[in-house]
């Protein structure tokens, strides 16, 4: 109860900070579309996936030491917990500096990711302030996930988001008064460094422990374990930034650092989501990883069929809610001279909604440490990204960028990692779940464009049109899953579940 109490609060929390976060986000992006241009914008999405990509040094040393933190935590081992702490303080620290070294080292070489380079006034320096964003936060974030392993983000997230809406309050205005970019990067950086230091002194104060000297040295059996995980990890590592960070790199050198604005709307709805959905696994990781280490493979398998109805449902609703309304809000919020064709969005949306669906199995591979059967296979759904997006997109433009995206997840990673967890950790058999997987996407898709095509058939004023289409999408798909689904033991599940949390709710307003 415990942990399902955790839980429940960090999805909580979460969901609120995620949802202030992303209206600020959209209420900034609406106003830098309108003070700034597109090239601006375009900007923006190139040297954050740039960045995205430095952020390899971390090469996933910083999974592997919170992996190694569930036990500790879970025992109350405080002097294990303040080895592996100290372990994380070191590396952070170099990672932070290599970073820096690295990004400023790249600086003269900005040409070599962007077809034509734009006429903007200080492009290095631009640059330089996104790479010090980046490196500054790795000095003090090491703390902040001792927080999340404790089964505790919601303090991390009350800090983190009311920095956030508070950095974007103040960007608003300083565009509303100046128009100068260079002022809304630094004030960036400064959010940054100030939040990430307000954390780290709650840390001290929740884990006091953490100020003493006394610190031993972690054994090398620990130690042996951390490494072959980061080495695993980091080969995930490399592959997932590959698949999730080069998109805008191969828009901007063989298409267009504009189209690479226009992307980046898309793509900021899309974030937005992934946000709130990562929010809803990063929460539940560390009390999976607390259950994984107290229950038997039948209680796993029991569990992961729960979370993976729930991320279905969420892939089903979102992708039908993409389909019908992406370009009408793109529309609305930067004009139609940014809206992409209904081709690419499909690939968009059919992207977004395999994304999403592995979410689950890599918050049960992440508790279960299950990092190393299958490390090399990123590295060969990176190569294939990459290549088959630039192959595409010389033929097809963006939209090549996206199949090839779409190809190399589905040509064999989806299959292996999900075969891998049931074999190491679920030990059961995974062919009902290909099976049901498949039926699952392709009834997604159907519905998705059949609504998209019936809707579209409307006519009148946009706005209105689009407000119907909104409530469409949240009658027609969560009536249709209910029909399906309302009979299941995991349905039943959190339907009793959602009926206990409300009967509390309601429990204690009454005694107020």
């Amino acid at each position: 109860m415990s942990r399902t109490k955790s839980m429940v609060r960090n999805v909580y929390w979460s969901l609120i900070g995620q949802t202030l976060g992303i209206i600020a986000s959209f209420i900034v992006r609406i106003v830098f579309i309108h003070v700034l241009n597109s090239t601006y914008l375009g900007l923006n999405g190139l040297f954050s996936n740039i960045l995205t990509i430095l952020s390899l040094t971390e090469l996933g040393v910083g999974t592997a030491i919170t992996y190694s933190l569930y036990r500790p935590l879970a025992k109350k081992d405080n002097e294990k917990i303040k080895s592996l702490m100290l372990l994380f303080k070191k590396v952070y620290s170099i990672i932070g500096l290599v970073i820096f070294a690295i990004g400023f080292a790249l600086t003269p070489f900005l040409s070599v990711f962007i077809k034509e380079m734009p006429d903007i006034e200080g492009l290095e320096i631009i640059y330089m302030l996104f790479v010090t964003n980046t490196a500054v936060s790795y000095f003090f974030s090491y703390k902040r996930n001792l927080i999340l392993a404790d089964q505790n983000r919601h303090i991390e997230t009350i800090y983190r988001y009311s920095f956030y809406i508070l950095m974007n309050i103040l960007q608003i205005i300083y565009l509303f008064i100046s128009h100068d970019y260079f002022g809304y990067l630094i004030i960036q950086v400064i959010l940054t460094i100030i939040s990430n230091w307000a954390l780290s002194r709650k840390a001290d104060k929740m884990y006091p422990f953490l100020k003493e000297k006394n610190v031993k040295k972690l054994d090398k059996k620990d130690t042996k374990e951390i490494i072959k995980n980061t080495k695993a990890l980091m080969l995930k590592k490399v592959g997932g930034v590959a698949v999730n960070s080069t998109d805008n790199l191969v828009i901007s050198k063989f298409v267009s650092l504009q189209a690479v604005g226009f992307y980046s709307n898309y793509y900021l709805v899309m974030y937005a989501l992934y946000m709130i959905i990562n929010q809803v696994y990063t929460s539940l990781t560390p009390g999976v990883g607390n259950f994984w280490v107290d229950q038997d493979e039948k209680r796993r398998i029991e569990l992961f069929k729960k979370a993976n109805l729930a991320t279905f449902w969420i892939a089903f609703f979102c992708s039908i809610c993409l389909m019908v309304l992406f370009n009408d809000f793109i529309e609305i919020i930067a004009g139609k001279e940014y809206v992409f064709n209904m081709g690419i969005v499909l690939v968009l949306v059919t992207v977004f909604y395999f994304t999403v669906m592995r979410k689950v199995v890599n918050s049960f591979r992440e508790a279960g440490g299950i990092f190393y059967k299958d490390r090399y296979i990123t590295i060969y759904e990176a190569i294939t990204n990459i290549g088959i997006s630039i192959i595409l997109s010389i033929k097809l433009g963006v939209l090549g960028v996206f199949l090839g995206t779409l190809i190399s997840y589905f040509s064999l990673p989806f299959w292996v990692e999900v075969y891998i967890l049931y074999k190491e950790g679920l030990k059961s058999n995974v062919i009902k779940y290909y099976l049901e997987y498949i039926f699952r996407m392709i009834g997604t898709i159907a519905l998705a464009y059949g609504m998209y095509y019936v809707l579209s058939l409307l006519t009148g004023p946009v706005f209105l049109i689009f407000i119907f289409k909104c409530l469409m999408c949240v009658l027609v798909p969560n009536i249709i899953f209910v029909l399906i689904y309302f009979k299941t033991d995991e349905f039943k599940y959190f339907l009793d579940l959602t009926k206990s949390i409300l009967c509390k709710i309601f429990r204690r307003k009454r005694t107020n």
